[in-house]
């Protein structure tokens, strides 16, 4: 059995965590988070953070992507488009067409 490689690390807020991955993320500070938008509540952190990073923060902003071009971002995978496809729905809104 391989044997994996554990990080103590220290955040920027002086919290403690381990990780066995490059991520840089504290999951402490990741925990306290609380997205404002519900649409963001509703899918992983990484994909929240995918958004956030790109400038998406209203169900507005969300509707001018095409789900091709949201899933080309990193954090964002199959699982997140339809939970982001409901909420745009429920609001009367839907993803940008792909010229095709």
């Amino acid at each position: 059995m391989a044997k994996t490689s554990r990080n103590l690390r220290l955040c920027s807020h002086g919290h403690k965590y381990v990780k066995t991955s490059s991520c840089p993320v504290c999951p402490v500070c990741e925990a306290e988070r609380v997205p404002k938008a519900d649409f963001l509540r509703m899918v992983s952190a990484p994909a929240r953070r995918a958004l956030e990073n790109n400038a998406i923060k209203t169900l507005r902003e969300l509707s001018a992507w095409r789900e091709t071009d949201l899933l080309m971002l990193h954090g964002i995978g199959p699982t997140a488009i339809p939970k982001l496809r409901k909420a745009l729905k429920l609001k009367g809104l839907y993803f940008k067409k792909s010229n095709a």
